[in-house]
C-alpha cells in the first residue's frame, strides 16, 4: 500500500500560503486551500510495496491519457511516410521526413542513419525542446544535428521530429487550445504533441532499418517533458533519456507541457518514475531547476526501482553547466545508450566520445515546402477532424464501463462513507479520507418516502425559497439541501485563479458534481431505491453528471429533467475538460436512463 501517500498530499493541501494575512476563511474545505501550481516544490510520495506502486502506476497511466485526450486511445490510422532528400556524410546519412499523424495532420522531422548499416539498428526518438530553431538548433549549449549524427555514426538509426508550430509541422500553433470548447474535447497542443510521439515511434518501428524491440528515446527541456511522457505511455521505449526537465520545483510552463488534470495530486518525479523498472538516465544540471536532482529527484525516483529489485536500472548525471544538451550531456547520454540498448556483439568497449560535427547549413535539413503547407488543413478543420476521430462509441460500453469512464475524465468518486458532523449548528458532510466540507441543511416532513437533495446554483439558502422546493415541502417531502462547492454558504476565499489552475486541479464544476456525489451518498436508503434529486436550472447538468456517475438510481425531478439544447451550456454550466471527448451529453443521458431503468426492473 501507499505507506505515505495520503501523508504527502495533505502536508501538501494544509501548507497553502495565507492570503491578506489570514488563512481564508472556507468552512475548513481543504480545497480552498490547495494552490498548487508549476512552481510548487513538490516531493514524490514514498510506496511501501510493489503491489501499492503497481495500483498507483494504473492511476496515473490512465490520468496521462485522460489529460492528453487520448483515453480512450484513439485508432491509428495509415501513416503515408515520405522518405526523400537523402544526403550522405561519411559515416551517416540524413534523410528528410513528413508522416500523417491523424487525418489531414502531418508531422515532419529528420531521419538519421549509419551510412554503411548491415542488419537492423537500435532506433532512437528524440524531441528537441524550445530552442529557437527546433530540430535543427545547432548550438554549443543545444545541438539537435550534434547529438543525432552522433548516435547514427555510432550505429543508432536516429528519428528527430517537430514539435507543434516549428521548423516545418506550422498546421497548427504552438500555443493552441485555449478555448473552452477546445478542452471540453481536450484538444490541444500536449495532447496532440504526444500523439504525435506515439506516432513517430510507430514509424520509427517500423522501418526496415531498425529493430523494433530496441527503441529509446531523448529529449532535453521541453523535450525532456515529452520524453518522460511518451515513455510513461508507451512500454515501447526501453531506455529514456530525459535531459534537465525532471524537477520536484518546476513542473514545465509552456503550453505543450500543460493539459487540465495533468498533475493533480501528482508530479514530473511520480511521472517519470512510471519509466521503471526500464533503464533510466536523468541529466540534470547545476544551474537551472534540476539542481536538486542528485539529492531530492534521483533518490526518489530510485526508491521505485528498489521496489522492482533493479535500484541500478536507474542514474544521474549531474552537469556542471546552465539549461543544456551540451557535449558533456550529449556524452552521458552515448554512454548510458551503448550501455543499456546496443546489442552486446555491437557495443563499443570505451565510453562513446563525439567524434562528428556537422558540415553543412542547418537550413537544409528543413523541407520548406511552402506551397504544399498552403493546401493543408489549419486548426479549424483539424479541430473538426479530431472530434469526428476521437469520440468512442459509448454505445458499445456496458454502463459500468460508461460510469467508470465517466468518473475518470470528471475526476469524481462515489464516496465509500461519508462523515456528518455540526459547525455552529450547520450540518457538514465530508466524503470520508478526504479534507473536503460540504455545508448542508435538513429539513424533516412528514412524508414517508426518502428524502429529496436539492441542489440550488446560489446555496441551501435560494433553495429553501425556491418555489419548486417549497411545493415538495408543503407535501410533506423531507430535503436535504446543500451547498456545493462555491456556492451559498461554501463561497470561501481561495488562492488566485492562476493559468496553470487546471493542470493542477479539478474544474469547479468538476468539485461541484463531486459534492452531490457526496450528498447522495449521505442518504441512508436501501441500495437499489432510487435517490430523488431536483436543482434548478442553472444546475441542472450538474445533477445529471452526478446522476450518471452514482453507484446508486438517481431519480432527476423538476426542470432539471429538461436537457433541450444544453450541449450549447456545456463551457458555462459544466465545464469539465474532456468530457464532450468521452460522449458529452449523449453518454450522461445514457447513463441516467439506464439506471432509471434498471431500477425500475427492479420494481423501485
Amino acid at each position: 500500500m501507499r505507506r505515505s501517500l495520503e501523508a504527502f498530499l495533505w502536508c501538501l493541501l494544509f501548507s497553502a500560503p495565507v492570503f491578506n494575512g489570514v488563512r481564508a476563511s472556507d468552512f475548513g474545505d481543504v480545497r480552498n486551500r490547495d494552490d498548487a501550481h508549476t512552481k510548487t516544490h513538490f516531493r514524490a510520495p514514498v510506496y511501501d510495496s510493489l503491489a501499492g506502486w503497481e495500483q498507483r502506476r494504473g492511476e496515473l497511466k490512465r490520468q496521462i491519457l485522460i489529460s492528453a485526450g487520448l483515453w480512450p486511445f484513439p485508432q491509428k490510422t495509415p501513416l503515408a511516410p515520405r522518405r526523400f532528400g537523402r544526403r550522405e556524410y561519411g559515416r551517416y546519412a540524413i534523410e528528410k521526413v513528413k508522416i500523417e499523424t491523424f487525418p489531414g495532420f502531418y508531422l515532419a522531422g529528420n531521419l538519421y542513419l549509419p551510412a554503411h548499416q548491415t542488419g537492423r539498428a537500435p532506433g532512437i526518438l528524440v524531441a528537441h525542446g524550445h530552442w529557437k530553431n527546433g530540430r535543427v538548433h545547432h548550438a554549443e549549449d543545444y545541438s539537435v544535428p550534434a547529438l543525432c549524427i552522433n548516435l547514427a555514426a555510432q550505429g543508432y538509426v536516429v528519428f528527430a521530429y517537430d514539435m507543434l508550430g516549428y521548423n516545418d509541422t506550422q498546421q497548427l500553433k504552438h500555443d493552441f487550445g485555449d478555448t473552452a470548447d477546445e478542452k471540453l474535447w481536450s484538444f490541444g497542443p500536449l495532447g496532440i504533441q504526444l500523439w504525435n510521439s506515439v506516432r513517430a515511434l510507430d514509424f520509427l518501428q517500423q522501418l526496415p532499418e531498425v529493430d523494433p524491440h530496441c527503441l529509446a528515446m531523448t529529449g532535453a527541456s521541453g523535450g525532456g517533458t515529452q520524453t518522460f511522457l511518451a515513455a510513461s505511455i508507451d512500454e515501447r521505449i526501453r531506455a529514456v533519456a530525459p535531459v534537465n526537465m525532471v524537477s520536484g520545483i518546476f513542473q514545465g510552463d509552456d503550453a505543450c507541457e500543460m493539459a487540465p488534470g495533468l498533475r493533480i495530486l501528482t508530479n514530473n518525479i511520480e511521472i517519470t518514475a512510471l519509466v521503471a523498472p526500464r533503464p533510466l538516465l536523468l541529466v540534470s544540471s547545476t544551474q537551472d531547476w534540476t539542481r536538486n536532482t542528485p539529492s531530492e529527484e534521483f533518490p526518489e525516483i530510485r526508491k521505485i526501482y528498489e521496489l522492482y529489485g533493479q535500484p541500478d536500472n536507474v542514474a544521474n548525471r549531474h552537469i556542471n553547466a546552465p539549461h543544456n544538451y551540451n557535449r558533456a550531456s550529449r556524452e552521458a547520454v552515448y554512454e548510458f545508450f551503448n550501455r543499456v540498448l546496443m546489442p552486446e556483439e555491437r557495443r563499443l568497449q570505451d565510453a562513446p566520445t563525439e567524434t562528428e560535427i556537422f558540415p553543412g547549413d542547418t537550413d537544409e535539413l528543413l523541407i520548406n515546402d511552402e506551397s504544399a503547407a498552403k493546401t493543408l488543413p489549419r486548426q479549424r478543420e483539424l479541430f473538426e477532424a479530431w472530434r469526428a476521430s476521437v469520440r468512442p462509441d459509448t454505445a458499445a460500453l456496458t454502463p459500468d464501463e460508461g460510469r467508470q469512464l465517466l468518473r475518470a475524465v470528471m475526476q469524481v468518486t462515489w464516496p465509500g462513507r461519508v462523515n456528518k458532523s455540526f459547525d455552529d449548528e450547520v450540518l457538514v458532510l465530508q466524503r470520508a479520507g478526504t479534507g473536503e466540507r460540504v455545508p448542508a441543511r435538513n429539513v424533516s416532513g412528514a412524508a414517508e418516502s426518502g428524502p429529496i437533495v436539492v441542489v440550488h446554483s446560489r446555496g441551501s439558502r435560494a433553495a429553501l425559497n425556491w418555489n419548486e422546493a417549497k411545493e415538495y415541502r408543503e407535501d410533506g417531502f423531507s430535503l436535504v439541501l446543500l451547498d456545493v462547492y462555491q456556492t451559498g454558504a461554501a463561497i470561501a476565499e481561495r488562492p488566485a485563479i492562476r493559468g496553470d489552475h487546471l493542470v493542477f486541479h479539478p474544474s469547479d464544476d468538476s468539485l461541484r458534481v463531486q459534492d452531490i456525489l457526496t450528498g447522495l451518498a449521505s442518504i441512508e436508503m436501501p441500495p437499489q431505491k432510487p435517490i430523488s434529486l431536483l436543482c434548478d436550472k442553472p444546475a441542472r447538468l450538474w445533477c445529471w453528471a452526478a446522476a450518471a456517475a452514482a453507484d446508486r438510481p438517481v431519480r432527476i425531478l423538476g426542470p432539471a429533467a429538461d436537457l433541450t439544447d444544453a450541449e450549447k451550456d456545456l463551457p458555462a454550466r459544466l465545464f469539465i475538460p474532456g468530457i464532450q471527448r468521452i460522449g458529452g451529453l449523449d453518454l450522461i443521458k445514457r447513463l441516467v436512463f439506464e439506471s432509471s431503468e434498471s431500477a425500475r426492473s427492479t420494481g423501485e
